[in-house]
């Protein structure tokens, strides 16, 4: 069934599995809910880096597999949820370890939500954070309060990735990182203003650091710790313009998590690693990281 499903999508290619896998696992793992719509077809076109063409015939695809169902000026609709298994893929990544949409989700269902996160943009968290504030919306949780520390890279810092592969004085996709991490944390900061009709309070604080991120982390009410290293890859990326670039960049949405719990045993290994990664955020909150200027 999944040898047939990838060598005979309508799409064919590179560019059209890859998101039809990137879809797949959203909604495996939660990021895109039983019952709820996904992005614009033009907004899943420019957060992955193909054209609107290439989302219309995956999305087709997922409405023979019968997980989404599309009707004319209403969007897709997430109707089913593929089972994951944990497979190893053509790269000898794993999937189907811990996954971040049903993480976050437990954490929002606590009185008191605290976040600090770590990361190259605020992508992935933009598109979770959305979706929790949807369950609050809608009474399914009722959270007290959400406090959220984001780190980001320094948004004047050389980054390695991504960018034009054997061209350093090509900075097409920096420029694109910056809308794009622009983009994302706008929507991040909406949460305050889409729960301002309920009873949360919201805080949100961002700081840029001078530091590269070479993985992602996400610390949940002072209780887990997600870590997931960024893979840097070779893939071809699709500019605004219209043009394509072969460019290094690195994996993010899909990442294989490391997950560890706090518990009672002071010195166990999974509440040294939680308290560790504590003190390691804290640190680089407090004497690394600057607040943006307005």
């Amino acid at each position: 069934m999944e040898a047939q499903r990838s060598g005979s999508g309508e799409g064919g290619g590179r560019e059209f599995q890859r998101v039809a896998d990137e879809l797949r696992a959203r909604i495996a793992d939660g990021t895109y809910p039983l019952r709820t719509l996904l992005p614009s077809q033009r907004d899943l076109a420019a957060e992955l880096d193909v054209s609107r063409d290439t989302v219309q015939k995956v999305l087709r695809e997922l409405v023979g597999e019968g997980l989404i169902e599309s009707r004319q000026g209403s969007g897709s609709r997430v109707i089913d949820v593929p089972h994951r298994q944990r497979v190893s893929t053509k790269d000898g990544r794993l999937h189907g370890g811990p996954t971040l949409g049903p993480l976050l989700a437990e954490a929002f269902e606590q009185r008191e939500v605290t976040l600090d996160v770590y990361s190259l943009t605020a992508e992935s968290l933009a598109a979770h954070l959305a979706v929790q504030a949807e369950r609050i919306l809608g009474r399914d949780i009722t959270p007290d309060s959400i406090v959220l520390r984001l780190i980001l890279p320094s948004q004047d810092l050389p980054l390695p990735y991504p960018r034009v592969k054997g061209d350093l004085a090509d900075l097409r996709l920096t420029d694109r990182l910056r809308l794009i991490s622009e983009r994302s944390l706008a929507s991040v900061r909406h949460l305050r203003t889409a729960l301002a009709e309920v009873d949360t309070d919201v805080v949100i604080d961002v700081r840029w650091a001078p530091l590269t991120p070479t993985f992602k982390l996400y610390l949940l009410n002072g209780t887990q710790a997600l870590l997931a290293p960024y893979e840097v890859i070779e893939r071809e990326i699709r500019l605004d313009s219209g043009g394509v670039v072969n460019a290094l960049d690195v994996l993010g949405f899909g990442a294989p998590i490391t997950r560890h719990v706090r518990n009672a045993d002071p010195d166990s290994p999974d509440t040294l690693f939680v308290e560790s990664w504590q003190r390691w955020f804290n640190s680089v909150w407090n004497r690394v990281a600057e607040i943006p200027s307005t």
